[in-house]
């Protein structure tokens, strides 16, 4: 175990934010991890996993704890599914790759979502019609304060849209250090019902996809939409798509015939966050060296140089915009430190 002093913090967000932690330890081992935990000198630990859900605002006084253990490893298997351990630092898409690699289907419409395997149960990440508790079994994760290593079953999440029991009732309490993922073997289920794979697919020429075809179309749509956080500040979809009532929804279509929505239940509807900002006018808004992106205006982003209150105060004031023009809340979907 190393610990570092003043360690700038622009290279482990993707929003490229420059903030200083004052302390900063990489930890590679579960055993390591409570080593570090048990430091009395250091009151308060920052858990720091992939940094692709939270915007920097301040500089962390706490040790900066980067959980950075790795693995995948098949747990079992039977003959149509398989289970699959990934651990808490693995790159995301990287380890969606490794299943596609072998053949293993459930989490192909998840490609290119940015960030660790050991967040994405936090935020329930989901996208083109899957989210994550679709192929989530259990997770391990260690309390804070009594170190103990506890397994979390698929009910013990209370999975919500984007949420999940580490983001409410729990949330600051356990770290995740592994998650089990319940994945085919064969006789894929592919979807392609959301957003615009099937017309992805159809621009590829592809009339019977394999789950590798459907990663492939999602990752080109992505990568049309989205800025590469390599390249541009950003943390992906900045905001949640609220979910409204039914009668809201109607009383909007008097003065927005053309806004959309997806059916949530017989008294809800979930509107398009993104179509509200662009309604909005903030699609492709620039405010010096940082804005909405022009291709996506869920996207909030950096372009260089922006401080974390930038951004900030930018998705306050599309907030407070949302809601005077369509009385409707949007929430952020990035953690704001």
């Amino acid at each position: 175990m190393h610990i570092q002093e003043h360690i700038s913090l622009k290279p482990f967000n993707t929003f490229g934010i420059d903030v200083e932690a004052r302390h900063y330890v990489s930890v590679e081992s579960t055993d390591e991890l409570k080593s570090v935990l048990r430091l009395k000198e250091f009151t308060n630990k920052f858990i720091l996993g992939g940094g692709s859900n939270m915007l920097l605002t301040k500089n962390i006084d706490d040790l900066v704890v980067h959980v950075n253990l790795k693995g995948i490893e098949i747990v079992s298997d039977d003959e149509h599914h398989v289970f699959v351990k990934a651990y808490a630092g693995e790159n995301w898409h990287e380890f969606v790759l490794w299943c596609l690699s072998k053949d293993f289907g459930g989490i192909e419409n998840l490609s290119l979502i940015p960030g660790n395997v050991g967040t994405a149960p936090i935020q329930n990440i989901g996208a083109y019609g899957v989210e994550l508790k679709d192929v989530f079994v259990s997770c391990e994760a260690i309390h804070v304060t009594n170190f103990n290593l506890k397994t979390f079953n698929f009910n013990d999440c209370n999975f919500g849209y984007r949420e999940s029991v580490f983001k409410q009732e729990l949330k600051g309490q356990y770290i995740i250090t592994s998650v089990v993922f319940k994945l085919t073997k064969n006789k894929h289920s592919v979807r392609t019902d959301y957003g615009a794979i099937s017309s992805q697919l159809q621009e590829m020429n592809i009339a019977k996809p394999t789950i590798q075809d459907i990663s492939k179309a999602v990752i080109a749509i992505r990568q049309s939409k989205l800025p590469d956080p390599k390249k541009i500040g950003n943390s992906g979809s900045f905001f949640k798509n609220p979910v409204i009532a039914t009668s809201h929804f109607e009383m909007l279509k008097i003065n927005f015939p053309d806004i959309p929505s997806y059916l949530v239940s017989d008294t809800e509807v979930k509107v398009p966050a993104g179509w509200l900002i662009e309604k909005a006018g903030f699609k492709g808004k620039t405010m010096g060296n940082y804005g909405v992106h022009k291709h996506q205006a869920l996207v909030l982003v950096n372009y260089g140089g922006a401080k974390g209150d930038d951004i900030l105060n930018l998705a306050q004031l599309i907030q407070k915009t949302i809601h005077r023009l369509f009385d409707i809340c949007i929430e952020t979907e990035v953690n704001i430190i």
